[in-house]
């Protein structure tokens, strides 16, 4: 398989530390094409840099994840805008909601999302979304806020979901989670989306899909995640690739 597009990875987690710059030629000589690095903060993100400058065929995002909102500097939005000037940098992201754990602060997180758009739209970058047990608020501050471009990563709503994204513009990506037996919700939710707004992901070194579950995962487990989604879609596996690839270089504008 060739044609690869990870658009969602990150290869700046210390679980890369060992390996990271033999792993991603490697990678790249068998089939990975591009790589799209996404970031939780400001200094994942000059991580993240130094890694594209030595690779050409890597980019990455800037943002704050929703998981990483406290303590905030006041001028957090000017840090990003700057880190954002990079040519290396094509997303704001990850960013969005996550209300899986107690104790989170739902408005902070609300507010910083919402103005994380708002930049990406003035900078006319796209936005990659997080979005963990808060569909609805997420899709009331989209609404409200429709991104330039925006993908919806790691997917696992529902067809309807799905739907509302769509209406909205969005892409939709998709990780080895789908290949898990109690997928069937995202299996589902594929079949609603058109494969000019889909694109496929890691979000490596988690969610690696099976036979690989439980392991380290990189971006060549792509492959894996294609496989299935080509049956559930009945077309070719290399044919999707090619597509889902051609659909990140133009969201990235790479």
């Amino acid at each position: 398989m060739n044609n690869i597009f990870d658009t969602h990875s990150h290869y700046t987690e210390h679980d890369f530390d060992e390996d990271r710059n033999e792993l991603i030629p490697y990678m790249h000589e068998n089939g990975v094409r591009y790589i799209m690095i996404a970031v939780s903060n400001l200094e994942d993100t000059a991580k993240a840099v130094k890694i594209c400058e030595q690779y050409p065929y890597v980019y990455c995002a800037a943002g704050i994840h929703p998981e990483c909102i406290n303590n905030l500097s006041d001028n957090y939005i000017e840090k990003i805008r700057s880190a954002a000037s990079s040519g290396y940098v094509k997303a704001i992201g990850e960013i969005g909601l996550d209300y899986h754990y107690e104790g989170f602060n739902r408005e902070l997180m609300c507010d910083v999302f919402t103005k994380q758009i708002i930049l990406a739209n003035e900078l006319g970058l796209p936005v990659i979304i997080h979005s963990r047990d808060a569909c609805e608020d997420t899709l009331n501050i989209l609404k409200k806020h429709i991104p330039h471009r925006g993908v919806v990563h790691c997917f696992s709503g529902s067809p309807e979901t799905a739907r509302q994204l769509l209406d909205l513009g969005l892409y939709i990506s998709f990780t080895g989670v789908l290949t898990f037996k109690n997928a069937r919700r995202s299996v589902e939710s594929l079949k609603v989306i058109p494969t000019d707004r889909l694109m496929l992901e890691t979000d490596c070194p988690f969610m690696a899909p099976v036979p690989y579950r439980g392991t380290r995962c990189d971006s060549l487990m792509i492959e894996k995640t294609a496989q299935k989604a080509a049956e559930v879609l009945n077309i070719d596996t290399q044919t999707l690739l090619d597509i889902t690839c051609d659909n990140a270089v133009k969201f990235f504008n790479i």
